[in-house]
């Protein structure tokens, strides 16, 4: 099975390496600080599995057609990414990885919606520097049909995705993938501070916030009538134990459990963005409870300030401290 990467940022290069690492063929495709680095050095991984250096096919164009392509780009560089290689990807089995919920959306505009597997990360890893990858902690991948229940090619699929995460297969992750909005809901705070998850949610008063993203986009997801399934490692009854508890109780156990995510700095994916200069994924994650409650007549105005300050400091290129951030924000959920 050629296997090929589009995105060589933390998720994508972590994959490809690991695939690498088992024997598959498999080329990866970045920008060209990527493909500088791994051309000269390899890709080098660190983290929860130790250290591993590995010599990877890396170019900013695909040149061949694969039979899989496992999108990691962005969803906001997702449709670039499509345009860019859609010669040689328009016929092949498409991996969309993106946080939220519209990838699946977006490549559908360019493959047909049969070609198209839709798939969750459950494992985190962080872009130390082109070619340079942290992997932070381990989970499930979890793949599926948002267009129908998952069939012989999604099968064969988790079968060689599984050499390197354990698959999980999903009848309906649409629910799930809107659950995963929660888990990443709270990379805005450190986008925000510019600090990593563990310095941002050590502090008690940041994490009562973190739960108070939570709680707003539950109410919105709820009335909006959207349908919820538990994650492997994230379920459902967590997020509504934790939302409805005192605010000062949930606060210490969600501190607990995010300053305990990794032992590495860990830095989530929009704090990752602004750091390499580049729009971040904002409105696809917090964004989407803004959009959701206009779309149903409801208000989200917390997750629309926090929405707004990530890209103040991405227009910027200056973080608010916590006293900025907690001012802002705690009128609008006090």
């Amino acid at each position: 099975m050629k296997i090929a990467v589009i995105g060589a940022g933390a998720i994508g290069s972590l994959v490809a390496g690991y695939l690498k690492s088992k024997a598959a063929e498999v080329h990866l495709v970045g920008h060209a600080d990527a493909v500088d680095a791994v051309k000269k050095d390899g890709l080098r991984i660190s983290g929860v599995r130790g250290e591993l250096t590995v010599p990877l096919d890396i170019t900013e164009r695909l040149s061949f057609s694969p039979e899989v392509v496992i999108l990691a780009t962005k969803t906001q560089d997702l449709e670039a990414a499509l345009q860019e290689n859609l010669t040689y990807i328009k016929d092949a089995v498409v991996v969309t990885t993106q946080n939220g919920i519209r990838a699946d959306t977006l490549a559908a505009r360019y493959v047909p919606e049969g070609n198209i597997v839709s798939s969750i990360v459950m494992f985190g890893a962080t872009l130390l520097e082109p070619g340079k990858i942290t992997h932070n902690f381990e989970g499930s991948w979890i793949i599926g049909r948002m267009y129908g229940l998952p069939d012989a090619s999604v099968l064969s699929l988790s079968q060689g995705l599984g050499s390197i995460f354990p698959v999980i297969l999903a009848d309906e992750i649409k629910g799930m993938k809107c659950l995963k909005i929660f888990v990443n809901a709270n990379n805005c705070i450190p986008a925000i501070l510019g600090k990593s998850m563990q310095e941002s949610f050590a502090d008690i008063q940041t994490s009562q916030l973190g739960i108070a993203i939570w709680r707003e986009g539950l109410a919105v997801m709820n009335n909006a009538g959207v349908r919820l399934i538990s994650l492997p490692d994230f379920p459902l009854e967590r997020l509504t134990k934790l939302v409805a508890m005192p605010p000062q109780e949930a606060a210490k156990i969600f501190s607990g459990i995010m300053t305990g995510l990794s032992k590495e700095p860990l830095y989530g994916s929009i704090l990752q963005s602004i750091k390499r200069g580049k729009a971040s994924e904002i409105d696809y994650i917090n964004g989407e409870f803004v959009s959701l409650a206009r779309q149903n007549n409801l208000s989200a105005p917390l997750n629309t300030k926090l929405v707004e300050m990530v890209h103040q400091v991405e227009g910027k290129k200056k973080f608010f401290s916590k006293d900025e951030l907690l001012s802002s924000a705690r009128a609008l959920y006090n």
